[in-house]
């Protein structure tokens, strides 16, 4: 017997000496992987462009607010695997400003493949592919399998766009989808005991009805048909199209699975192979028939993003993803905003004479009220030192992402930004169904106050518990409008008038004075130049830091790898999974906008 177990632990420790010894050597592999990786990324500029190359975005991709920073995609790029998984929209846009500038590329080829990105993402791309134009090189775009609505709206801005003689084009407009829970909660004994302040503040409503509301649908429909006024108005544009015409076809599903009606309405100038297409590249770029044609990729043609400045420059602070805990819901390979961490980093740039000015750039629907207002007293305190500010917000900036936003000199954003919804919530779950009656356990409890048991075990809140946090609420929502009002040289008033939670598209926030121009970083950095009397073309330097790029591989294979498992086994209910667990993981008091499934 003793024997027997003698060889069991023998055999136990063996077989864990083993699996130690495996993922050391795993982790070897991958640490020279990323080296390799990141020496790639380090020598980037010295990648040699051939005379008549061309600048291919190939589209099937996500694209995402900051490139660089991903081990996992420099490994890809290095094997020569194709495109990555993620492409920073930095990354995007220091490659197609260069080549504009660059007498070696002829011009840029898109490769429409599904791109995944929110609709203020992609209007900064395609407002850079008009630019472009400007240097008069030209771009044509092909869609193998098919072309999508995002991808369409960029390849609009083409001076050619062709597609395979089997493909199909998607246009159908825009679309929220919001999936309502109270009767799931109902069915497992669970009720969101809610307080807000704001009509419009529709964070909880999944959890407190079963449908939505007259105040919901309406902004919705206001902020959704703003939104996709302004990009079909782009799309007609750039075709040459009537814009109602083009609304029409959008509603017709029949034309855009026909090519030879594709042609006649002018959604497409030619049905090719892509053989063809090849071939009509290589007579743009000189080459003869059969020679390889010379493509360069953005990573290749952009700048170091991530190089350390010295002397004088601006410094770029990105705001991605939620506010404290909850990942972002933006981009799940994002781990959202640290407010600690935030702050501190702000006040070290507060202090460093060599950084002249700062643009916050801001990605975010926002989240912890108290880690907003952490992040807002920093942005004052940099303020405070003389040294400008300005905000770009990308996809989202609102509620918390307001926020943080709204005490800059300056606030750009784009047509198509969702912000605004200035409000703020609290959401506290009780268990005291589910755990008496579902699961049969009784939850006994002895207190020497009244209070004392205030939020223990999910426990329904008294009427007067229930008040005292509704003051709460109430007083930071004051704050909240208070912190909008100075931040906007207008009265509490006014703001309230435009806050109450609504949400908010670019278009109507600058009309009603929440933003401020139009434009993207590009133009944040140029305001900060300029009021710190510098060169708009000066030097910038991306904040926070990169972290240990094998730490974060590492940290990223494991999440993915769990996610990756739940969805299978989960399927389609994944994402409501997903919902309620960051709703268990967040602060109680909120300024958090709902990001619905919006399609595009």
């Amino acid at each position: 017997m003793m024997k027997k177990f003698i060889l069991i632990v023998c055999g136990s420790f063996v077989g864990a000496f083993l699996a130690f010894m495996f993922f050391m050597f795993a982790a070897m592999i991958m640490s020279f992987g990323i080296m390799g990786a990141m020496s790639m990324g380090s020598s980037k500029k010295a990648v040699s462009v051939s005379n008549h190359s061309i600048l291919k975005l190939d589209l099937g991709t996500e694209i995402t607010e900051r490139g660089g920073d991903d081990a996992f995609d420099m490994m890809i790029l290095m094997q020569g695997q194709g495109m990555p998984e993620h492409l920073g929209l930095n990354t995007l846009l220091s490659a197609i400003d260069n080549a504009a500038k660059n007498d070696k590329i002829d011009g840029i080829y898109i490769e429409c493949n599904g791109v995944s990105a929110a609709p203020a993402t992609l209007q900064t791309v395609h407002r850079a592919l008009k630019e472009f134009k400007k240097s008069g090189k030209w771009i044509v775009a092909y869609g193998y399998e098919g072309i999508n609505q995002a991808d369409y709206y960029l390849a609009s801005a083409a001076d050619s766009i062709y597609l395979n003689p089997v493909g199909a084009v998607d246009l159908h407009g825009m679309a929220s989808v919001t999936p309502y829970m109270k009767k799931l909660l109902d069915k497992i004994g669970v009720e969101m005991q809610i307080v807000r302040v704001g009509t419009f503040k529709s964070a909880v409503e999944p959890y407190m009805l079963e449908d939505m509301s007259e105040a919901n649908r309406l902004q919705q429909e206001h902020y959704l048909g703003a939104i996709w006024n302004d990009m079909r108005d782009s799309i007609s544009v750039g075709r040459k199209l009537n814009s109602q015409a083009l609304n029409t076809l959008c509603d017709s599903i029949i034309v855009t699975f026909d090519p030879n009606q594709l042609i006649k309405e002018k959604l497409v100038d030619k049905i090719v192979y892509r053989t063809d297409m090849e071939d009509n590249l290589r007579s743009r770029t000189r080459l003869d028939k059969g020679d390889d044609l010379k493509y360069v990729s953005p990573e290749d043609l952009a700048d170091d993003l991530e190089q350390t400045a010295t002397g004088s420059h601006i410094a770029v602070v990105y705001a991605v993803g939620e506010i404290d805990g909850a990942s972002s819901l933006i981009n799940p390979a994002e781990q959202g905003i640290d407010s600690e961490k935030l702050s501190e980093t702000i006040h070290e740039l507060m202090d460093d004479d060599n950084v002249k000015g700062m643009v916050l750039r801001v990605n975010s629907p926002g989240g912890s009220a108290f880690g907003s207002e952490q992040i807002w007293k920093a942005v004052q305190d940099f303020k405070s030192t003389g040294k400008p500010v300005a905000v770009s917000m990308g996809d989202y900036a609102a509620s918390g992402g307001y926020y943080i936003s709204c005490g800059a000199d300056r606030i750009f954003a784009e047509p198509t930004t969702i912000t605004g919804s200035i409000g703020i919530f609290g959401m506290i779950p009780c268990y005291e169904n589910l755990i008496e009656n579902k699961l049969g356990v009784h939850m006994a409890s002895v207190k020497t106050n009244e209070n004392a048991d205030l939020g223990a075990a999910g426990k329904q809140l008294t009427p007067a518990q229930t008040a005292a946090i509704q003051n709460m609420i109430n007083r930071g929502y004051k704050l909240f409008t208070q912190r909008c009002a100075d931040g906007r040289h207008v009265s509490q008033d006014s703001i309230k008038q435009i806050a109450e939670g609504r949400v908010w598209d670019g278009i109507t926030a600058k009309k009603i004075g929440l933003v401020d121009e139009f434009g993207g970083i590009r133009e944040a950095v140029a305001f900060v130049a300029k009021k710190a009397g510098l060169d708009e073309r000066c030097k910038t330097q991306n904040y926070p830091a990169i972290e240990d790029p094998f730490l974060t591989m590492l940290d990223k294979y494991m999440v993915t790898r769990y996610e990756s498992q739940l969805k299978d086994e989960m399927g389609m209910l994944y994402e409501w999974h997903a919902q309620l667990q960051r709703i268990l993981g967040r602060d109680q008091i909120l300024c958090l906008m709902p990001v619905e499934e919006i399609r595009f």
